[in-house]
C-alpha cells in the first residue's frame, strides 16, 4: 500500500510540472508559433556538430549518474502510467526549462556583458537551486542538497551544450527531452522514497 501510495506522489508530481510548464509552451506556441520555435532553436540552421555530440555525451552521462538511484533503475525502461506522464513531462521541460535557464538566462547576462563563465555558473545555479524542491517531497535537507547539486551539474552541462552550439537551443532540448522521457518518473520517486538523501556505498 505504501509504495501505491509514493507512485500516486509521484504521478501528481508529474502531471503538476507538465501542466504547469506544458501551458507555458501552450501559449507560447498559440501566441506566436514560428517565433517561438525560432526562440527554441528548432527554425534557425543546424547547431555546430560539437553542440549535438555534447548533448548526447551529457545525456548518456547523467541517466548513468541517475541509474545508481534503485527507483531510477527500476523505471529506466519499465512502460507504466509514470512514464507517460514522463514523456508530457519531457516536452514541457524540455522547451520550457531550457528556454528560460539557458537562452532568457544566459543571453540577457550576454547583452548585460558578463561573462561566459558567469553566464554558464548563473545558469547552473538557478538550474539546480530550483530543482532542489525535489528534498521537500521528503522533507530531507540532505535530499534537497543531493538533487540541487546533481540538477546543478545537469544546468552546468546544458549552459556548456548551448555555448557550443553557437546559442541554438535545440541540442540541449533534446538532451533534456531524453533526460526526463527515460530518467525522471525514477527520480520524483526517488526524491519521495528518499532515496537522494541515502548514501550510495
Amino acid at each position: 500500500m505504501k509504495r501505491l501510495s509514493e507512485t500516486r506522489k509521484a504521478a501528481l508530481i508529474l502531471a503538476a510540472i507538465a501542466i504547469v510548464e506544458g501551458t507555458w509552451v501552450l501559449v507560447n506556441l498559440l501566441v506566436n508559433p514560428r517565433g517561438f520555435l525560432r526562440y527554441v532553436g528548432f527554425l534557425n540552421e543546424s547547431p555546430e556538430p560539437l553542440g549535438w555530440v555534447l548533448s548526447i555525451l551529457v545525456f548518456v552521462g547523467f541517466t548513468a549518474f541517475a541509474r545508481r538511484l534503485p527507483s531510477v533503475r527500476t523505471t529506466f525502461l519499465a512502460l507504466s502510467g509514470l512514464k507517460l506522464l514522463a514523456v508530457a513531462v519531457a516536452i514541457a521541460a524540455g522547451l520550457c526549462e531550457e528556454a528560460i535557464f539557458r537562452k532568457l538566462l544566459m543571453d540577457t547576462l550576454a547583452r548585460h556583458e558578463f561573462s561566459i563563465l558567469l553566464q554558464v555558473v548563473a545558469s547552473a545555479l538557478a538550474f539546480g537551486l530550483m530543482h532542489g524542491i525535489w528534498g521537500a517531497f521528503r522533507g530531507s535537507l540532505a535530499a534537497a542538497v543531493g538533487a540541487t547539486l546533481a540538477t546543478g551539474a545537469l544546468g552546468l552541462a546544458l549552459a556548456l551544450v548551448y555555448i557550443a552550439s553557437h546559442r541554438l537551443l535545440a541540442p540541449c532540448i533534446v538532451a533534456h527531452f531524453l533526460i526526463n522521457a527515460l530518467a525522471e518518473p525514477g527520480l520524483v520517486l526517488a526524491a519521495v522514497r528518499g532515496e537522494m538523501g541515502a548514501r550510495r556505498g
